[in-house]
């Protein structure tokens, strides 16, 4: 048997240049490809299904990120790092040129294994921590990232040309100012993110506006270098971090912890329909119960002070009188306090600004109760509806420029004038 093993298969291989080191490589292949399937369908298997079995949330977040099957493609690099010297006639530069690809190999799968590893650092941090939008780690861990990814570029470099790291580190050391210009936004992005974690001034599900990045909706992501805001729209503006120091948007978060909505719209009055009201007028106004109330103190102030002018021997023409635009002002008032999506514990008040060629702007400064946007553009329109329907009932009249069909309408009225007068034979 012996003499038939030495004949058919070492003789051969013998004869054959390089034969050996063939088969040695391939037989060092096969073995490297046997311990990556048993890791990856056996012992990884095992992990993930205990993993499973668990009710720990730091096993399924690195799970979930693929740790350990980035960590397990290192078992065929180390079997071929191991093997290599068992495999007879390797040359000298074959050798090494295989143990540099294969500690070049490692140093790359460790770099993204422990990239995913801070992936599900984060992915936990998020699930499990209150202050997670509030203070996200997204960018510190991304630093982190470059740094280690930073690393396992002068391994797989120092590897590959058969240096030591330390040579590529000092020849770093000496390019700073170049590496300071390469990462001049990743610096000004880690100092950005400081301020804005430590100032808390922008949060995960924030509400922001910055007409200068077309930016307006809500943050959905906050990392090292970009922001990423989802407009109403739907599209994704990315906003570089460090613009959110150097330049100035809106956050709208104040108003959502502030409970209530800000309304503030105005009703351009008519100033030649402002009058007093007669006593007939204000009787008929006292069957809005709203401002029943406000008729009876507002008659019994203005009796008393008209009376004191009256015995002081005043001229009528000094008395006060209740005007259709105070009374209007005040029902609004009420219904304002009366209304069940207003606020009643914020600022309610409705006023008079200063007059313009387009009317007496009469304002309404209120605050919804609810802060979402559509229950509070509905509010509003509720509000001035009925604003707008029942102005008439005080004898106000709004104002509103002359249109196109107001203008042809006047034209016709006027060319009939002289018609109708020949008809009465003027």
């Amino acid at each position: 048997m012996q003499e038939f093993t030495e004949s058919s298969l070492v003789r051969p291989l013998a004869a054959i240049p390089y034969a050996s080191l063939v088969v040695g490589l391939l037989v060092l292949a096969l073995v490297a490809w046997v311990a990556n399937w048993l890791t990856r369908r056996v012992l990884l298997i095992a992990v993930v299904r205990l993993a499973k079995a668990s009710s720990s949330k730091w096993d399924d977040a690195i799970m979930g990120r693929r740790v350990l099957a980035r960590l397990a493609n290192v078992v065929p690099a180390l079997i071929v790092l191991g093997g290599i010297e068992l495999v007879p006639g390797v040359p000298d530069w074959l050798d090494l040129a295989i143990r540099n690809v294969a500690l070049a190999y490692v140093a790359l799968t460790v770099a993204m294994a422990l990239g995913n590893l801070l992936n599900a650092l984060n992915d936990l941090y998020e699930q499990t921590s209150r202050h997670a939008t509030r203070r996200p780690i997204k960018g510190y861990l991304q630093l982190v990232k470059i740094g280690i990814y930073i690393v396992a570029g002068v391994l797989i470099l120092a590897s590959l040309i058969g240096k030591s790291p330390l040579v590529l580190l000092t020849g770093l050391g000496a390019m700073t100012a170049v590496l300071m210009l390469v990462f001049k936004d990743t610096i000004l992005s880690l100092v950005a993110s400081l301020q804005l974690s430590s100032n808390d001034m922008l949060r995960v599900g924030d509400w922001i506006e910055m007409p200068s990045q077309n930016a307006d909706g809500d943050v959905i992501d906050i990392s090292l270098h970009t922001v990423k805001v989802q407009n109403w729209d739907k599209t994704i503006s990315t906003i570089p971090t460090w613009k959110l120091i150097s330049e100035s948007y809106r956050n709208w978060r104040g108003m959502s912890e502030f409970g209530g909505r800000r309304i503030k719209r105005s009703l351009l009055i008519d100033q030649t329909s402002v009058r007093f009201l007669e006593p007939e007028e204000r009787q008929h106004l006292r069957r809005i119960a709203l401002i029943d109330e406000y008729l009876d103190k507002k008659q019994a102030e203005l009796a008393a002070h008209n009376a004191k002018l009256e015995a002081a021997g005043k001229d009528p023409v000094n008395n006060r009188r209740a005007t259709n635009l105070g009374t209007f002002r005040a029902y609004v008032t009420a219904y304002l306090r009366s209304h069940p999506g207003v606020a009643h514990d914020r600022t309610l008040m409705v006023r008079q600004l200063e007059p313009t060629p387009t009317g007496l702007p009469l304002q309404v400064y209120c605050f919804s109760a609810d802060v979402r946007w559509v229950p509070h553009e509905n509010l509003a329109s509720d509000i001035f509806d009925h604003l707008l329907a029942v102005l008439p009932e005080f004898g106000l009249r709004l104002y509103q420029a002359p249109s196109g069909a107001d203008i042809v309408k006047g034209l016709t009225a006027n060319s009939l004038e002289p018609a109708a007068y020949s008809q009465r034979g003027g």
